[in-house]
């Protein structure tokens, strides 16, 4: 059997991998496998995993896991303006102010901060993508015009882009999902035509087009597919904020306008002037809101490290 060198074809092996062909890496492993592989070792990731897929299941099987419904509050008799009633064996977590059940306020808000948060990034990368793609494949004036418009867009803070495209809207969980994706688009659609622009210096676009391959398939096939593993990463890190964000405007009362909708942002309002007598009113919410950052956090960061060509060994 004659083994050819990849020298002698002219065709770098890395560009195989690079392509997708299912050629190795120098360890016989692709880059998606060797990421995975990484990922496996990595403490962080392994937690953030944990985190995260504690979160989905919580928020998915919320009817099931929650003992009441959240817009019972049966028990506001119990309820004074001084104290508000703890633990006890019919409440795991005691009771809000509005004499609702405390831990299925708790399970029903991660329902509401997926729901929200997974649309809302999935809006903002699609209208990312969409922009970063024309300015990534065009170039030229093009590009030019359409990154102005971006970096008009990121030289305002993104919660107060979100507050303010929310307060326009008016208070419904579709406008908070839309005002997030907003202050979303701009950071996908420059990551993605910086990717692109990376891209399109690559050797293997050089020899396509030599090759006589049309601009647009080669952007299509081959620039576009390798451009997206970093707006992967910065989606998972983006759920994360929008998480934040979620309970930034409904603690701000731009929320859902139903108070029976239990959402986390909404539990620190209701509970802010009981700071003192009832602090766990706040600092379970608010542990929620934190526990579950991290979680999408350490796993983006760990991602990110594990797709890096330079954290090969």
């Amino acid at each position: 059997m004659t083994v050819t060198d990849p020298s002698a074809t002219g065709r770098p092996a890395s560009l195989s991998a690079i392509m997708g062909d299912g050629v190795s890496d120098e360890r016989g492993t692709s880059l998606w496998q060797g990421a995975f592989e990484r990922l496996r070792r990595n403490p962080s990731a392994i937690l953030g995993a944990i985190i995260v897929l504690a979160f989905v299941v919580v928020a998915v099987f919320a009817p099931l896991i929650a003992p009441y419904d959240p817009a019972n509050s049966a028990w506001i008799g119990q309820v004074t303006p001084t104290d508000v009633p703890g633990a006890s064996p019919g409440h795991l977590l005691g009771l809000d102010p509005f004499g609702s059940d405390l831990y299925t306020q708790l399970i029903f808000g991660a329902r509401q901060s997926l729901i929200i948060g997974v649309v809302s990034t999935a809006l903002g990368l699609l209208g990312g993508f969409v922009i970063g793609s024309i300015a990534g494949a065009f170039g030229g004036w093009t590009d030019t015009l359409v990154m102005r418009l971006v970096d008009i867009m990121l030289s305002i803070p993104a919660l107060l882009l979100a507050v303010s495209v929310a307060a326009v809207m008016g208070r419904r969980p579709s406008a908070i999902m839309i005002a997030i994706a907003v202050a979303q688009v701009p950071i996908f659609a420059r990551l993605l035509r910086g990717s692109m622009l990376s891209q399109r210096g690559q050797d293997y676009v050089l020899a396509s087009s030599s090759l006589g391959l049309r601009r647009r398939t080669i952007v299509m096939s081959h620039v576009l597919p390798n451009s997206l593993g970093p707006v992967i990463v910065q989606a998972t890190l983006t759920l994360a904020t929008a998480i934040i964000e979620v309970a930034a405007l409904s603690y701000l009362g731009l929320g859902a306008p139903d108070p029976t909708v239990a959402e986390w942002g909404r539990m620190l309002v209701k509970a802010q002037d009981r700071l003192q007598s009832d602090p766990h009113l706040t600092l379970l919410p608010g542990a929620c809101i934190a526990v579950t950052a991290l979680g999408f956090t350490l796993l983006g960061e760990a991602l990110r490290e594990a797709l890096d060509p330079k954290s090969r060994r």
